[in-house]
């Protein structure tokens, strides 16, 4: 009821906020995006980062220069913000060191493609860890998609908890630190950046267009997969 009692007033706030927009697509998703972490606070960002690390598609570079957006507005701190993303971080990567660690592959195999994980993905992180070793979990981090996975071979690997744990703090705790401070500049300078809003506004429909494509086309090839078994 917490989380809901949360959310709720948030998504009703978002769509107030849309209504009354009329600044082009880049505005919009700013403040959109801004208002709900505002609304949320650190238990939103906690819980979005907690999906991200746990093979859920929701990426950290969506989710983080907004929370330095909140900062820039005075409505969140830089150690709140630092501290709760990267606690949601490492809970996420738990969960997929944990399922790795008792399920293994059969498990994830049977239940990521309704987290929309290709096998392919989940084949090339596993390579990674074996071939590069622990660190890897540090450095991929900092890799699209990737680090999405990686928990999973870990636990499979039956990697050290303790280092697994540390690794994680500190690679997420750099990314979402990174990600954040960029939010900021980028909120600090966001009048000069709307001057040329009409060009960003393209881009970000292209990109759009492009993810929309891409989880598509995932979520058919997992599902015609699974139909062949």
């Amino acid at each position: 009821m917490l989380l809901l009692d949360k959310i709720a007033p948030a998504i009703e706030s978002t769509k107030m906020v849309a209504a009354q927009t009329n600044s082009g697509i880049t505005a919009w998703i700013a403040q959109v995006a801004t208002h709900f972490i505002d609304t949320t606070g650190y238990l939103g960002i906690m819980i979005l980062m907690t999906l991200e690390s746990m093979v859920a598609p929701v990426p950290s570079e969506a989710v983080m220069p907004f929370a330095g957006f909140a900062i820039s507005n005075g409505t969140l701190s830089w150690t709140g913000v630092i501290f709760f993303s990267t606690l949601g971080s490492i809970i996420g990567s738990l969960i997929g060191f944990w399922m790795g660690a008792k399920g293994g592959r059969p498990l994830v195999e049977k239940w990521g493609k309704y987290l929309l994980l290709d096998k392919h993905d989940l084949d090339i992180t596993e390579k990674w860890f074996t071939k590069r070793g622990d660190i890897i979990v540090f450095v991929c981090r900092f890799v699209p998609v990737v680090r999405h996975v990686i928990s999973i071979p870990a636990g499979m690997g039956r990697m050290n908890l303790w280092k697994f744990s540390i690794y994680t703090i500190i690679g997420a705790g750099i990314w979402n630190s990174v990600l954040t401070v960029s939010g900021f500049y980028l909120k600090k300078n966001w009048n000069q950046i709307m001057k040329y809003s009409h060009i960003i506004d393209y881009f970000i429909v292209f990109a759009i267009a492009i993810v929309i494509i891409y989880y598509g086309y995932k979520l058919y090839s997992t599902r015609k997969k699974a139909k062949s078994i």
